[in-house]
């Protein structure tokens, strides 16, 4: 998922080595943070959060396949 969620992610950035993902796992959540550059910060979120809720909708696609639960946090 980490993966994924990077791919996606650096795509969508002009900055590309200010991308930071980390993951953290709390009572069988996954919580996956991104953190990118202040200037590529809209680009991640979208227009009224739309790329955001995608982003939030394939790794809820992707945890019923694996049977995990994940959160995705997008941090300025």
């Amino acid at each position: 998922m980490l993966e994924l969620v990077t791919y996606i992610v650096t795509e969508l950035v002009d900055d590309k080595s200010a991308v930071n993902i980390t993951s953290a796992e709390n009572d069988g959540v996954e919580t996956i943070t991104i953190r990118v550059a202040e200037k590529d910060i809209g680009k991640v979120i979208g227009k009224q959060g739309k790329i955001a809720m995608s982003i939030r909708t394939l790794a809820k696609a992707v945890g019923i396949r694996e049977g995990k639960r994940y959160n995705i946090e997008i941090e300025d």
